[in-house]
């Protein structure tokens, strides 16, 4: 592959600043509201708890009922606009701070306790579906019924199931270009538990799939290290133990989603193939101690502000999130694609590129859009 900006390989009415505006009425912003998205670890919302939720360039208001069940409305009261989660929680409704009015887990109003006459039946909020899934809470923006909520077996074997999360101060579409980079594993991660890789640059092959895309690292030996890419955010992968006890490989999976236009947060669920004491040994170590500080995200402002070396924090265990933090940070808030030269080792990026390039330019002409599988399964392999 010859040199080319991002555009020449983008081309045609639908451009990268297309991909990157996500808010209400965008063309991203429709085509991601398509899908779910996590937005929320389960166990940071407790019954009877309202939270702010701010996603794709919109504010909304998550509560958890008393009844367990997690719900997703308007973020302000219909009465006189005042933030909801700063509101109780009674059952399944949410009732507003400011004067009382309580709406049911649908949004219908049921109660106006300063009106002589209420109008029930003239007022509501709008509710959005929810699921939770492997310690998440996903929701669906979108309009009508939502689509399947993508699943995975390998989740279902014995083992360690955890999860994390992390807000990025850039762009959203940078750290999906990141997912699709085998390359950068050989550089960036190069002090980390990814070191099983060898660290030998590979030669990267891709196809599309009905899912979106594979790719494949191929290392010295004809090592092949297998990643999926799952359209529209959805990065599925393994990476390589870090405890003596567990058996292969772990099983990874990770979304990316807009937060506004300028930052994005990131949750994963992870698989360890771990039982009986090992397994209650790898979820003390996964989530005791501490919170470190400063947070990975303070450390890598501090690193592109020259005040520290990535050497001078070599021994965090959240090393590698501090590497990705400086790389895709460092790109500025909103990369400049017109500035780059893409290689031939920037082949899944580009085929990336192409394929949110043609689903926006079909949205924007009113014609179908793919129809992507919803997963079940995929085949993942390490290989190495």
């Amino acid at each position: 592959m010859s040199h080319a900006t991002s555009m020449d390989t983008i081309g045609g009415p639908v451009t990268l600043d297309d991909v990157e505006k996500t808010g209400p009425g965008t063309l991203a912003g429709r085509y991601l509201r398509r899908f779910w998205h996590p937005v929320m670890i389960a166990s940071q919302l407790q019954p009877g708890k309202a939270r702010p939720l701010h996603v794709l360039g919109e504010s909304f208001t998550l509560y958890r009922g008393t009844d367990g069940i997690a719900r997703v409305t308007d973020f302000r009261c219909p009465h006189r606009g005042t933030q909801l989660s700063t509101g109780t929680i009674e059952g399944e409704s949410i009732r507003c701070l400011y004067h009382g009015w309580r709406f049911d887990g649908a949004g219908k109003c049921v109660e106006q306790p300063g009106e002589p006459q209420p109008f029930l039946d003239k007022v509501r909020v709008r509710t959005y579906f929810t699921q939770e899934y492997l310690g998440l809470i996903f929701c669906y923006f979108g309009e009508g019924a939502p689509p399947p909520l993508p699943r995975y077996s390998q989740f279902d074997a014995d083992g360690a199931v955890v999860h994390a999360e992390y807000v990025r101060d850039c762009n959203y579409f940078q750290n999906m270009e990141n997912s699709v980079d085998e390359v950068h594993v050989a550089f960036t991660h190069r002090t980390t538990a990814l070191d099983a890789l060898n660290f030998a640059v590979p030669r990267i092959e891709v196809e599309e799939t009905d899912y979106g895309l594979v790719q494949y690292g191929v290392r010295p030996g004809d090592k092949r290290r297998k990643s999926h890419f799952v359209m529209p955010n959805i990065l599925v992968m393994q990476l390589p133990p870090e405890m003596p006890s567990e058996a292969g490989w772990r099983d990874y999976v990770s979304w990316r989603v807009p937060i506004t236009d300028e930052k994005h947060m990131s949750f994963l669920a992870l698989h360890a193939k771990v039982t009986g004491d090992a397994r209650e040994k790898f979820l003390a170590a996964w989530t005791g101690g501490p919170s470190i500080t400063p947070s990975a995200e303070e450390i890598a402002h501090k690193i592109l502000d020259g005040e520290l070396s990535l050497g001078d924090v070599s021994d965090r265990p959240d090393l590698t999130v501090i590497q990705d933090h400086v790389t895709q940070i460092g790109q500025g808030v909103n990369a400049d694609r017109n500035a780059e030269h893409l290689g031939r080792s920037d082949v899944a990026i580009v085929r990336l590129r192409r394929i949110w390039r043609r689903e926006l330019e079909a949205l924007a002409a009113g014609r179908p859009l793919n129809e992507w599988t919803a997963v079940r399964e995929l085949e993942v392999i390490s290989g190495v």
